[in-house]
Order: C-alpha cells, then structure tokens, then sequence
C-alpha cells in the first residue's frame, strides 16, 4: 500500500515485536530477520517499518481498535491459564500480566 501516511500494528498484535524475536533468540539460539511487508490488524500489507507496538505511535483507528481487541482477548487467555489445575504459572502472576495487557489495550483506545 504505497502512499499510506498511517502507522499501523501488525495483525499478530499480541505476538509481534522485538520481544518476541528475542525470546525466541534466547530460547532457540536463532536470530529471525525482521520482515519486509507484514498484514497488519486492518488488513493493508504495509512496510514491517510502518508498524509500532507502542499504542501512542498507532495512528491508523482500525489498527487501534484490533489492538485492542486483541490485547483483551489475550488477557481473559492469560487469566483462564492462571486458574487452571497444574498451571505453569500462578493464579496471582497471571492476573498481574492480565491486569498489564488490559492496561496495554485501554492505551489503544486512548
């Protein structure tokens, strides 16, 4: 989409970044180029460098609004976790990154 002003997020949302790539890094040993066109949460193929995962860098609504989206999604995910029988994290560590991702989406829609 050539022409396009807007900075958009990814429509892995939740999943993409640097953070990410460098967990995967630290984990794996494996160092993954950033890539050059990504999908992003409005469906326009953009530039990987017209993207942001900082809310206040959004400035594409429909991105923001699947942001959003998204992050509450992945939070009520991050929660159920927590309270599952043999869970890998504790109850209370998982509604603190719940309560973090809820603050994360309410930013999306500031």
């Amino acid at each position: 989409m050539t022409g396009d002003p807007h900075i958009h997020v990814e429509r892995g949302v939740a999943h993409a970044g640097s953070a990410v790539r460098g967990l995967v890094a630290s984990t794996f040993g494996l160092v993954a180029d950033a890539p050059v066109e990504v999908t992003t949460g409005c469906g326009a193929r953009v530039p990987y460098a017209m993207t942001s995962t900082r809310p206040e860098s959004v400035t594409c609504l429909a991105c923001r609004e699947h942001a959003r989206r998204e992050h509450l999604r992945l939070a009520d995910q991050v929660e159920l976790l927590g309270r599952a029988p043999g869970a890998p994290v504790s109850a209370a560590d998982a509604e603190r990154a719940a309560r973090g991702l809820r603050d994360l989406a309410k930013r999306y829609s500031e």
